[in-house]
């Protein structure tokens, strides 16, 4: 079995339609244009864990719905009856999509993993931004975006007529998803959380789709990025030894870094 990614087009030959600009453009439009579903995603699920979803302004009480116009769904994430301040930091989740479009439009997967990529996107951009704000990782974000991903690499494997990179994907999201879990039962609330389980489920397979190295790359680069801000931190006197950061973050940055390296 190949352990790298699915094999490019022959020079001469017709680039697979998911590199092509109009394909990138498309899948980039995409991601951008739902920026609303992410910070109403975002506000929503920021809850502690056991808590009621988020429905309406914390100051005012006014319904959070995607209407104009558009209460708290704005750049400003402010209220559009009391003007209180409420989810994500203003312009931040905005330009998380951004940078999920510049990430569409540089890695250009191969053999059709495009779709699967935008769709983690759409689900983890959000997903990490509950886990910044109330140290958890909802199974309505996580859950989706493992089993979109897993689906649509099925498709882009079918459509090469080669299984050997979906086979290594699921492989790989599947031995994450149990080591990460492991460590949880192991070691309690040092280890992962179950969150950062179910998440790894899509990590471990899309970074499997292009090979072990990738995946072994990526996991470095979200432990690397992990502790050198747990130092920086600590130097800053910000938090202390026993501070538990989310994870979230650094998987997505730890992903988007390995995909960009290694396409």
């Amino acid at each position: 079995m190949a352990l790298t990614g699915p094999p490019m087009a022959a020079p001469g030959q017709q680039d697979p339609p998911d590199r092509s600009p109009t394909g990138r453009f498309s899948a980039a439009l995409a991601v951008l244009t739902v920026s609303p579903l992410l910070r109403l995603a975002a506000l929503r699920y920021a809850v502690p864990s056991g808590s009621a979803d988020r429905t309406g302004c914390d100051a005012c009480g006014a319904p959070v719905v995607l209407t104009r116009p558009w209460p708290a769904l704005g750049p400003a994430g402010r209220c559009g009856r009391c003007h209180a301040r409420i989810g994500p930091p203003p312009g931040t989740v905005e330009v998380a999509a951004l940078a999920a479009v510049a990430l569409l439009v540089l890695v250009g997967p191969a053999g059709g993993a495009l779709p699967a990529l935008a769709w983690w996107l759409g689900w983890t951009i959000p997903a990490v931004f509950v886990d910044l704000a109330a140290h958890r990782l909802p199974d309505r974000l996580t859950l989706p975006a493992a089993v979109g991903t897993w689906l649509l690499l099925g498709a882009a494997a079918l459509g090469d007529a080669d299984p050997a990179p979906w086979l290594r994907a699921v492989s790989a999201g599947a031995g994450l998803a149990l080591l990460f879990a492991g460590s949880t039962l192991v070691l309690g609330r040092r280890g992962f959380g179950l969150g950062d389980a179910k998440l790894a489920l899509s990590v471990g397979a899309l970074l499997g789709w292009y090979g072990w190295p990738v995946l072994v790359l990526g996991l470095l680069l979200a432990f690397g990025l992990s502790a050198l801000v747990s130092v920086v931190l600590l130097v800053a006197r910000r938090v202390r030894w026993s501070t538990h950061l989310p994870f979230g973050p650094f998987l997505l940055l730890g992903t988007a870094g390995a995909l960009l390296l290694a396409t």
